[in-house]
């Protein structure tokens, strides 16, 4: 709004035009929010008209809360309707909760003024108090603070006192309450201290006593915060903006570590790491990463920025940034492997021998890695260094599913898991031992042609693409039968239940005999005899 002209927003409301906010200008001429359009044009003939966008002013509102995030991470648009501009309160407000972060900013009155002063360069018309409650800080704010004395601080414990000179108005009440009140002599907050809420509740409803007890501190009322603030979370604040590439990685090398450990002294893992970068023009950026496990290894962790963090744009320069474990699942101590020490290099027999001569015999010390298995421990890396670049929904990992045909046996599954404690996935464990198995299974079984010396017996010989295979060895046969818990008919479903590919998998399906058999060349495969036909299904090795 321009300061030279005066400006009013007008909404429709109740069936005629009203103001919804005015600029310095027409307030100083008397325009007020919730002024008849009628009576301000008689008021103020010359005053320019826009309509008022509801939507667009909660928007900025959630923004300016959502920027107010470099004090505290509990902020919250004021919920009132005095607090959306409409009430004797003023314009529309945030709701911070900066317990424990004063200090951060030298002290209450010091994060007063440091927000006042980017409000302002903004181009925010504001004012500031803080007290123990938010009733009282509320009120102190929009009753109390003045252009001349912007910023407010109740002193812990004072918050009767202070408020006591101010009208009931400031305690968020409807206008009939304020209006009944006004009418019995009640002008002053203090005036209502000699009353009961068995006295109040009657005449001027249940709000009254409420509002009167949360802002003096006798009734606890909570700040709904924007968003859940999360439980670790590590602030970074600059005495100048930053805005290179290399200052914005430095810093966060300094924050990671620093959560990693707090994460390890609460015995947790992270799961989602926001980082934040408030910038000096009112604005703020945020990178995510996810990973598919708890980690709470910095370098792990830091290499999942890396692509990402070039994103950031610093604009005029960055003042702010925080680095929050958004989720979290517990994560206990891990034994790590003892390194095997590189076995000793060859020398020529002579030199060994004076080398042996001169110095004396050490004790024997090995190490043998714990687990022989030393690339499982990167899988989960891999995978979350792909998260980090295609999304951890687009990831998928093999999981085990309760059916012994060999195509429905598994699926793929997501690799975001649920919050809690790591399990090992057991349901393999359940399934047939490897040594049963193919390590290829074919997309879909291949038709063959075999020869085999008796009906039940395994094939001797058989021709798969073009290509004959003598049979040297075979095993089996290991019947398998269809699902029949899985019949259409049962379920009363007229479809046929089938496969992706067409196959039947109701229990109607024809049974199958599946052989492992060896080759002449040594090669393994898995196949089966169904309806008098053979099939291959799979490869060993």
């Amino acid at each position: 709004m321009s300061e030279e002209a005066p400006l009013a927003l007008v909404t429709a409301e109740r069936g005629q035009l009203s103001l919804a906010a005015v600029n310095a200008a027409a307030a100083g001429a008397g325009l007020t929010p919730g002024l008849p359009l009628a009576e301000a044009r008689a008021l103020l003939p010359g005053v320019t008209t826009a309509p008022h966008e509801a939507e667009a002013d909660a928007q900025a509102i959630a923004r300016l809360a959502a920027w107010c995030g470099r004090y505290s991470p509990w902020t919250a648009p004021c919920s009132t309707a005095e607090g959306s501009g409409r009430g004797p309160g003023g314009g529309a407000g945030v709701l911070l909760d900066v317990s424990g972060c004063c200090h951060l900013f030298g002290g209450e009155a010091a994060l007063l003024e440091d927000l006042q002063a980017r409000l302002t360069d903004l181009g925010y018309t504001n004012r500031l108090a803080m007290a123990d409650t938010i009733g009282a800080a509320w009120a102190m704010a929009r009753f109390a603070a003045s252009p001349a004395h912007p910023c407010v601080v109740v002193m812990p414990g004072s918050q009767r006192a202070a408020i006591a000179c101010l009208p009931p108005a400031a305690l968020r009440l409807p206008d009939a309450a304020v209006e009944v009140m006004d009418r019995l002599g009640l002008r002053r907050i203090e005036d209502l201290y000699a009353l009961s809420p068995s006295v109040m509740t009657p005449r001027f409803g249940p709000l009254a006593a409420r509002r009167l007890a949360q802002a003096l501190g006798e009734e606890a009322e909570a700040l709904s915060p924007r968003r859940p603030p999360p439980a670790h979370l590590l602030r970074r604040i600059f005495a100048e903006p930053i805005s290179a590439p290399d200052d914005i990685a430095r810093a966060l090398d300094d924050l990671l570590p620093r959560l990693c450990r707090e994460l390890a002294l609460a015995g947790r893992g992270a799961r989602q790491l926001d980082f934040t970068a408030y910038r000096s023009d009112g604005s703020f950026q945020s990178l995510s990463v996810g990973t598919s496990r708890a980690s709470r290894d910095a370098k792990h962790l830091r290499r999942l920025f890396t692509e990402k963090l070039a994103q950031i744009d610093p604009g005029f320069g960055i003042e702010v940034m925080t680095l929050a474990a958004a989720r979290s699942d517990p994560l206990g101590a891990r034994q790590m492997n003892f390194p095997v020490p590189p076995p000793p290099q060859q020398q020529p027999p002579q030199q060994q021998k004076d080398a042996e001569e001169e110095a004396p015999a050490p004790a024997a010390v090995t190490a043998q890695p714990i687990n022989s298995a030393a690339g499982a421990e990167d899988i989960p890396d891999l995978v979350d260094r792909l998260g980090s670049r295609l999304g951890l929904a687009a990831v998928r990992r093999p999981s085990p599913r309760e059916s012994h045909l060999p195509e429905r046996a598994f699926m793929l599954a997501s690799v975001e898991g649920e919050s809690g404690e790591e399990v090992q996935d057991e349901g393999w464990r359940k399934t047939p031992h490897p040594n049963l198995r193919p390590l290829r299974l074919l997309p879909r079984p291949e038709p063959v042609e075999a020869v085999s010396l008796l009906p039940d017996h395994p094939p001797a010989r058989f021709r798969w693409r073009r290509m004959l295979h003598e049979v040297v060895q075979a095993e089996g046969p290991e019947r398998l039968l269809g699902e029949w818990w899985q019949n259409d008919s049962i379920l009363g479903n007229p479809a046929p239940n089938v496969l992706a590919g067409g196959d039947p998998i109701a229990g109607d399906a024809e049974p199958r005999d599946y052989f492992r058999v060896e080759d002449a060349d040594g090669r393994r495969y898995w196949l089966y005899r169904s309806a008098g036909q053979w099939f291959l299904h799979g490869l060993f090795g």
